[in-house]
C-alpha cells in the first residue's frame, strides 16, 4: 500500500511580524529615496546591499574604478547609524593591520603593560577595497571574521558587534599582481553585485551631482539596534514548500556530474554550487520578499536573487570561456528551465 508524502503546511506570520514587515518595506522605501540624493542610478545594487544586509550575509561587488562603490557603502551606513571603515588591500598588507595588535602601553602603576588596539575590521560595514590584490594569510584573517564574526590575535578572541557586514570589491579588467580568490572564500560572499557603467542621462545627472556644492549628509533612518531586529524578522518570513524544492533542484543542476544536470550543461561547468547556496538563495528570497512588503517568499523573489547567487559559485570551463558563455547567462537558462518544470 503505497502512501503519499505530507505536505508541511506553511507557518504564518503573528500579527506583530506582519506589522514589522510593513514597517521594513517602509524603511527600505525611504533608505533607496535617501540614497537617491547622493547615489545616482545604482538601484539595482541598492537593493542587492539591502538583502545582504538583512539577511545578515556578505557581498562582493564586481565592478571598474570611478563607478561610486566606495562613496554607496559608506553613505548606506550612514543613513543606517553604523560605524564603517574602509581597507585597502595590498599586497603588503599583514593580517594585523586588519585585526588589530597589542601594544606596548604606559600604565597607570608606572608598569609597562600590553594593550589590545582593534584594528579596522573592528565595524559594523567594512569594505574591503580590492581584496583580491592581499596574500592568503591576510585574506584569511578576513575570511575568520565574516564566517565567525570574531578575530583571533596572538592566541585570543575578540567578537565583533553587530551588526557585521563584509563588502568587498574586485577589479575585474586589471588582474596583474593580484591574488585571486579561491573557491571557498567565494562561497563565503552571500551575493556577486555587478556594477555597471551608467547609462548617458544618468552620467550627466553623476557630473552635476559631484563638480558643486559638497553632498549632503544623509538622514538617520535607523539604528544598529533596529536592523538587528529587522535581520530577525527577516529570518521569520514564510517559505512554501515548492520554493525550498525549486532552490533545491536549481542548484543541484549546476553540478555537472550530478544526475539532473542538463546535458547542455556538462562540457560548460567544471564545478557547480554547494550546499550554501541552497541556504542563500532562500535566504536572499526572504530578505526581498520582506523589503518588498511580501508575507511570505514568493517564486519571483527566488528568481530575482538566483543570478547574484549562484554566478560566482560556478566554475566555468575552457570550452565556455572560449564560446564566451559567461556563468551569469548559465544561472538564467537554468532558471528558466527549472521554473518550466516546477
Amino acid at each position: 500500500m503505497s502512501s503519499t508524502p505530507a505536505v508541511t503546511p506553511t507557518p504564518k506570520l503573528s500579527d506583530d511580524d506582519v506589522q514589522a514587515i510593513d514597517r521594513l518595506r517602509d524603511a527600505y522605501h525611504r533608505l533607496t529615496t535617501e540614497l537617491g540624493r547622493v547615489i545616482v542610478g545604482q538601484k539595482d545594487t541598492i537593493e542587492q546591499l539591502a538583502i545582504c544586509l538583512f539577511a545578515r550575509r556578505h557581498a562582493l561587488l564586481m565592478g571598474v574604478p570611478g563607478l561610486a562603490k566606495t562613496l554607496l557603502v559608506s553613505k548606506l551606513a550612514e543613513t543606517m547609524s553604523l560605524k564603517f571603515s574602509r581597507i585597502q588591500f595590498t599586497p603588503d598588507l599583514m593580517p594585523m593591520d586588519i585585526t588589530g595588535t597589542d601594544i606596548l602601553q604606559d600604565a597607570a602603576n608606572g608598569r609597562r603593560e600590553f594593550e589590545f588596539v582593534q584594528g579596522p575590521v573592528f565595524a559594523n560595514i567594512v569594505l574591503a577595497d580590492e581584496i583580491n590584490r592581499a596574500p592568503p594569510k591576510t585574506q584569511a584573517a578576513m575570511l575568520e571574521a565574516m564566517q565567525e564574526h570574531r578575530v583571533t590575535v596572538l592566541g585570543k578572541i575578540f567578537h565583533l558587534e553587530a551588526p557585521f557586514m563584509v563588502l568587498a570589491t574586485q577589479n575585474p579588467v586589471e588582474q596583474e599582481g593580484t591574488y585571486p580568490l579561491h573557491e571557498a572564500q567565494l562561497d563565503r560572499f552571500m551575493s556577486l553585485i555587478e556594477l555597471d557603467y551608467p547609462d548617458e542621462d544618468e552620467e550627466i545627472q553623476i557630473a552635476r551631482t559631484t563638480t558643486g556644492d559638497d553632498l549632503p549628509e544623509l538622514v538617520h533612518l535607523m539604528t544598529g539596534q533596529q536592523i538587528i531586529q529587522h535581520q530577525n524578522l527577516v529570518r521569520r518570513v514564510p517559505v512554501p514548500d515548492h520554493i525550498y524544492t525549486f532552490c533545491a533542484r536549481l542548484v543541484r543542476k549546476t553540478r555537472p556530474g550530478g544526475k539532473t544536470a542538463p546535458e547542455w550543461l556538462k562540457p560548460l561547468v567544471a564545478w557547480g554550487a554547494g550546499p550554501r547556496a541552497v541556504q542563500n538563495l532562500i535566504l536572499g528570497a526572504k530578505s526581498r520578499a520582506a523589503l518588498y512588503g511580501s508575507y511570505m517568499v514568493r517564486l519571483e523573489d527566488v528568481q530575482h536573487v538566483a543570478a547574484a547567487v549562484l554566478t560566482h559559485r560556478i566554475i566555468t570551463t575552457f570550452a565556455a570561456q572560449a564560446e564566451r558563455v559567461t556563468a551569469k547567462a548559465i544561472v538564467k537558462r537554468l532558471v528558466e528551465e527549472t521554473t518550466e518544470t516546477l
